[in-house]
């Protein structure tokens, strides 16, 4: 199938110029314009720049799935850890939600200004620069690809960890250890990225994904139960000395910060269909209800089970017959590959977009043989740095540090002040400048503690450990 242009009509989405009259559609109840006001005869807006990729043609309910199951991935195994044990039940929970809120409100008002100044801006990257030119244009591309970069290694890592269990569990020995696992995972993840080319073709595996995700939480649900009502006394206390109390506090807030960000929210809404910022808050209702719901339940029973001592990989911790932790294992690693894919699509659209030939097919031999060098190079380079470093814990921490807290909180503040500044009262602006002051000191308080992480992981583990 011929991938069509950017400005090709999908599901009634028309995505032509404006026209020469100058006239804007109408504004949503946020302020923001919306293209879904515009009829295909009348005003539109062409997207900010070319694409390989489809742009408007998923329902809100697709996207609203690729979030919930990126949410419950294999990283909420190790929420139990880097959240919960690093804060303490009381400031656990309310640092959750409290989170899961200025959340939502930050991913609201990047969704309200997907369309601004007569364009609709697809990528997080055309935002920045339409608001603050081309240098802002750069530093977000670097801060967007470095969170997607880390977010990657973390899922190697995790998938590498699940092939890992499922070999230790029926082998004793030691020859294969988790880089060579990581090593296997990389293989795979190629593979999935050279069938799947691009988000909208997804489909049918986010329902797998789906169903994976639901098997792998219902079994350590199960199983946390059952061992929790096994185990005796619980030691629910936050471990370490004053200063690393204050240091994991840190972290796991910025933990927190991770668990909600998906740092590719306008790629994302780039493939909605009209009404795009409608459907997009739709989508983000789904994640923090639905998603929300199923990843607290994790984490407070993970921390009830087991409390400080629970593993930063909770199915390392539960205790039950091997097929069943086998197959909770299998659903982790294939899981992982789908979300894996999710997080590398902004870079897999990128390549595809400036190399391949958009006059063929997707499956036309240049174009694939693009896809086999593009996508095999970045998942090589991927799988090696996850290989070398393989610390969960560090990874989350420092790309909540570097990137998503200027990305998700800081950004989207500012964004939305330079987008609506003449529409907000001086109280509104108050409240988005203190955003901005405020994220932008967590930012520097959550890099020095990933930086201490490393640290202090970097003089117990080397480099290619067996973690």
């Amino acid at each position: 199938m011929e991938v069509p242009s950017p400005r090709s009509v999908d599901s009634g989405t028309v995505v032509p110029k404006v026209t020469s009259s100058g006239s804007l559609p109408a504004r949503d109840a946020d302020g923001a314009t919306d293209i879904s006001a515009c009829k295909p005869s009348n005003t539109a807006f062409e997207t900010t720049k070319e694409t390989a990729h489809l742009i408007g043609n998923d329902s809100w309910l697709q996207v609203g799935m690729i979030l919930v199951t990126s949410l419950n991935s294999a990283f909420v195994l190790s929420y139990p850890k880097i959240v919960m044990a690093y804060l303490g039940w009381t400031a656990g929970i309310l640092g959750l939600v409290v989170g899961a809120a200025m959340s939502l409100h930050a991913n609201i008002l990047i969704a309200s200004i997907h369309f601004t100044g007569g364009k609709r801006h697809i990528r997080y990257r055309d935002l920045a620069e339409h608001l603050y030119g081309r240098k802002m244009y750069i530093l977000t591309w670097i801060s967007q690809y470095t969170n997607l970069f880390t977010i990657n290694a973390g899922f190697i890592i995790l998938a590498g960890e699940a092939l890992k269990g499922i070999y230790v569990t029926y082998n004793d020995s030691s020859d294969l250890k988790l880089p060579h696992w990581v090593a296997i995972t990389g293989g795979v993840c190629f593979i999935f990225a050279f069938f799947v080319p691009h988000l909208s073709a997804l489909r049918v595996w986010l329902a797998i994904s789906g169903i994976l995700t639901s098997i792998y939480i219902v079994i350590v649900l199960v199983l946390s139960v059952r061992d929790g009502r096994r185990i005796g006394r619980r030691d629910y206390a936050v471990q370490g000395t004053s200063t690393q109390k204050f240091f994991n506090v840190i972290s796991g807030v910025a933990n927190i910060a991770f668990s909600y960000s998906s740092g590719i929210l306008p790629e994302l809404q780039a493939t909605l269909r009209a009404p795009a910022v409608l459907n997009m808050k739709k989508a983000l209702y789904l994640l923090f209800t639905v998603g929300c719901a199923v990843m607290y339940t994790v984490l407070s029973i993970g921390y009830w089970a087991y409390g400080s001592e629970v593993s930063s990989y909770l199915l390392a911790s539960v205790s039950g017959s091997k097929s069943v932790i086998t197959v909770a294992n299998v659903a982790v690693f294939l899981q992982t590959i789908v979300s894996l894919h999710v997080f590398a699509s902004p870079m897999y659209e990128y390549w595809d977009t400036k190399f391949a030939d958009q006059k063929q097919g997707e499956w036309s031999p240049y174009n694939m043989a693009v896809r086999v060098v593009a996508r095999g190079l970045y998942l090589t380079f991927n799988t090696f740095i996850a290989a070398l470093l393989p610390f969960i814990g560090d990874f989350t921490s420092l790309t909540g540090a570097l990137s998503v807290f200027p990305l998700t909180f800081v950004l989207a503040h500012h964004m939305y002040l330079r987008a609506k500044w003449g529409e907000l009262s001086l109280a509104r602006r108050g409240w988005h400048y203190l955003n901005v002051v405020f994220f932008s000191l967590l930012s520097v308080l959550s890099a020095i503690a990933a930086i201490r992480l490393i640290v202090v992981d970097s003089s117990t583990y080397h480099v290619f450990a067996d973690v």
